[in-house]
């Protein structure tokens, strides 16, 4: 026996409309949206316990179903203070003023949006500490191991040369003994 799939309604904000879906899952609500991003993840995305605003989705499972988030006015209104005019302000002028040129439009655009705030360097200025430090205790820690390796240099050539003396004196007791021995063996045998 098939098992019936429990619709839920899913929303997400696209540009000044509400996109609503009625789908099994966020994975087939994301789908039905087109988008590769997981939007719910993000913030982006919501379940909808709302019935009225659930009812024009469920009626249509699976298909997108667009809603304008208040009227052009309170879209307006919404806009941020530095926004340079209304919608009916933006009504007269075009009616007043003669078409003007994209670039003189994209020029008023960008004077119209705020510089956003110079980006904290102290991060930066930390890595780079944490860096040099790293650095400066390795050359540090290289020059007391080099100090400590010279010191065993030396202690490894006094050692040998103590040994090189020993070995000297030995070899010739060793060549002393043995001709007298020899001396001796000779003298035995007649």
């Amino acid at each position: 026996m098939a098992r019936k799939q429990t619709l839920k309604v899913y929303r997400t904000p696209i540009g000044f409309h509400d996109a609503y879906v009625a789908a099994p899952s966020q994975k087939a609500a994301l789908a039905a949206w087109g988008s590769d991003a997981n939007l719910f993840a993000r913030g982006m995305a919501e379940l909808v316990t709302d019935e009225e605003l659930s009812q024009e989705a469920l009626a249509n499972p699976g298909k997108v179903v667009r809603k304008l988030r208040g009227t052009a006015e309170e879209q307006f209104a919404a806009l941020p203070p530095s926004a340079p005019i209304t919608h009916n302000e933006c009504s007269e002028k075009r009616t007043k003023a003669k078409p003007s040129s994209r670039s003189s439009r994209a020029k008023r655009t960008a004077q119209a949006a705020p510089k956003p705030p110079r980006p904290d360097r102290s991060p930066l200025d930390a890595a780079q500490k944490a860096l040099d430090d790293a650095n400066a205790q390795f050359e540090d820690a290289r020059g007391q191991w080099a100090e400590r390796q010279a010191e065993l240099d030396r202690e490894r050539r006094a050692l040998e040369h103590d040994h090189d003396t020993k070995q000297a004196a030995l070899q010739r007791e060793l060549d002393r003994v043995k001709a007298a021995y020899e001396k001796a063996i000779r003298k035995w045998r007649g």
